[in-house]
């Protein structure tokens, strides 16, 4: 605990110095006014910023909201219900201590990082403490909207990402590792994933650099980088965590479908934001992304629940839920670039593909992934990678730029994203093992971490 107290000191420290610098930058311009001022009046004429559309600008914010949303309260509450009812506050905490902190990492130098600088891999520090965002500004992610807003947007990203990562190690880790597993991971994997999909001058960048990208993939909402970078990090990290005490020997059943079924409708609501959000305006691409997310979410919902009545004999709302969430991974990566019957196509395999991971494979390689994490976002986080490169429609400009070899490239991507999260994962659980340790004991993990990490209890009956 007294490590990851240093590292906030230290950071909140370095953070100030860094504020003290900017101050100074901006007392020079300041003072070069005063001494010619008619001089530089042509100068600020000419770079006056362009008027913000309000449309676009009021649909990003709805959508930045949405997001956020999602992992406040949707995926909070939809881990929640999932646990025991000893660890349903372990959940909440987790969720809400990941969000601020990675809110702190992203001003700090997380955005510079993602979305500044000329590399293939990572960005520089030029935008550090959000140095030159600002709220009239236009022309980071679109010409549209304020600078500002396309960086919140984008922080609601870096938020839910790692937050996924809880659902396969619930119940048995502690607060202060799963805090410092955050700090390190979104270094070693989420900023640099960002950076090399989604910035223009990025290693994997198909969608703004056409086919210039060394690997021109497609990732419309984050399929790499938020879905198969949080799903293959959270396999890894359970197994190296081990499994659960008593695991197999006691049930382990969710302590509230009701929570659980809540959390789900409030997941599929603000992936509107997640998805439709990505157009970066209120426009006719961000209606494809909305009615695509619509229809492979009730598929893959629908056809889930309708698999597991043939192979289990009853239709479960877990399984309903499960379906919907996995159409919702699934189409994310290519809501931008298919038809409405592609979205279909892509709901049918979502219901079906994970399903098995989850039900299936899990159970015959014997891991504990407490709440799925793997099996839907893993799994269909690479199905839709995949998808994208089958399904996307020719006639889209942004994959006619791409050209040929879309399918490939996706793989690749795929592939690159798979070696990073699992590498990166296995050094930093060790480093956190040295550090503070990873899990509780026994008889802390029996008595539940809502008490133990937390001194709280979820119920009071």
């Amino acid at each position: 605990m007294k490590t990851i107290l240093g590292i906030i000191a230290l950071t909140m420290w370095t953070a100030f110095g860094g504020l003290t610098a900017v101050a100074q930058d901006a007392a020079a311009p300041a003072a070069a006014e005063t001494v010619a001022p008619a001089a530089e009046a042509p100068a600020a004429a000419e770079e006056a910023p362009k008027p913000l559309d309000p449309g676009h600008q009021a649909w990003q914010m709805t959508s930045t909201a949405l997001v956020l949303f999602m992992t406040l309260p949707g995926l909070a509450l939809f881990y929640g219900g999932l646990v025991r009812k000893r660890n349903v506050l372990s959940v909440l905490a987790q969720c809400l201590g990941i969000a601020g902190m990675v809110t702190i990492l992203w001003w700090l130098c997380g955005y510079s990082l993602a979305f500044s600088g000329a590399g293939k891999f990572i960005g520089n520090l030029d935008m550090i403490f959000f140095r030159g965002i600002d709220s009239a500004k236009t022309g980071e992610g679109s010409a549209d909207i304020s600078n500002g807003i396309w960086v919140i947007f984008q922080l609601t990203f870096a938020i839910i990402t790692p937050a996924l990562i809880v659902g396969a190690i619930a119940e048995r880790m502690k607060f202060a590792a799963v805090m410092l597993f955050v700090l390190l991971w979104m270094f070693a994997v989420y900023f640099p994933l960002a950076h090399m999909v989604w910035d223009s001058d990025g290693f994997m960048c198909g969608g703004l650099a056409g086919d210039k990208a060394p690997i021109a993939a497609l990732d419309f909402a984050g399929g790499t980088v938020v879905h198969m970078s949080s799903g293959f990090s959270a396999l890894v990290l359970c197994i190296l965590l081990g499994k659960r005490h008593n695991y197999g020997k006691e049930k382990m059943s969710p302590h509230s479908m009701v929570l659980c079924m809540v959390g789900t409708g409030m997941l599929w609501v603000g992936w509107y934001g997640f998805n439709a959000g990505s157009a970066l305006g209120s426009n006719a691409l961000a209606v494809t992304a909305f009615v695509t997310t619509t229809l492979a979410a009730g598929t893959a919902g629908f056809v889930w629940g309708m698999v597991e009545w043939l192979h289990r004999g009853k239709p479960s709302v877990l399984g309903f839920c499960s379906g919907i969430v996995a159409g919702l991974v699934v189409v994310t990566p290519a809501c931008g670039f298919i038809t409405f019957n592609g979205a279909m196509i892509i709901g049918l395999l979502a219901g079906i593909i994970p399903y098995f991971a989850v039900v299936v494979l899990k159970a015959k390689l014997g891991y504990d992934d407490a709440l799925d994490t793997f099996g839907v976002h893993g799994v269909g986080g690479t199905l839709g990678a995949i998808l994208t490169g089958v399904l996307a429609d020719p006639s889209n400009s942004t994959v006619a730029a791409v050209k040929d070899g879309l399918l490939l490239n996706q793989i690749k991507a795929g592939a690159v994203t798979i070696v990073l999260s699992v590498v990166a994962t296995v050094v930093i659980t060790f480093i956190v093992k040295a550090v503070v340790g990873l899990r509780p004991s026994a008889e802390d993990e029996t008595i539940g971490l809502d008490l133990t990490d937390h001194g709280e209890e979820g119920y009071h009956v």
